[in-house]
């Protein structure tokens, strides 16, 4: 275990110091814990989408969808019905 030093507020030093003593752990196990939370909380927030997008994909994989071939070159119509490569 590495040893770090970092500086708090006074007001959430009294909260770690009172969750803490209801929970009859040491501050540091008090901050390791909340830390290891706060970590993977930010960490999956990134990626959230990225796994529904995937979830989706596969689901479409598995039920044998279809879509359009040149739907990169159709994109705007297909999106908002419009060509936007067209003047008017």
């Amino acid at each position: 275990m590495l040893k770090t030093y970092l500086y708090l507020p006074e007001q959430l030093d009294q909260k770690i110091y009172l969750v803490a003593q209801t929970q009859n752990k040491s501050k540091a196990e008090v901050i390791r814990l909340a830390l290891e939370k706060g970590i993977n909380a930010v960490s999956q927030q990134g990626t959230a989408s990225a796994l529904v997008l995937l979830k989706l994909a596969t689901l479409g994989k598995q039920s044998n969808l279809r879509g359009p071939k040149d739907s990169s070159v159709r994109m705007d119509d297909l999106l908002w019905g419009k060509d936007w490569s067209k003047d008017e």
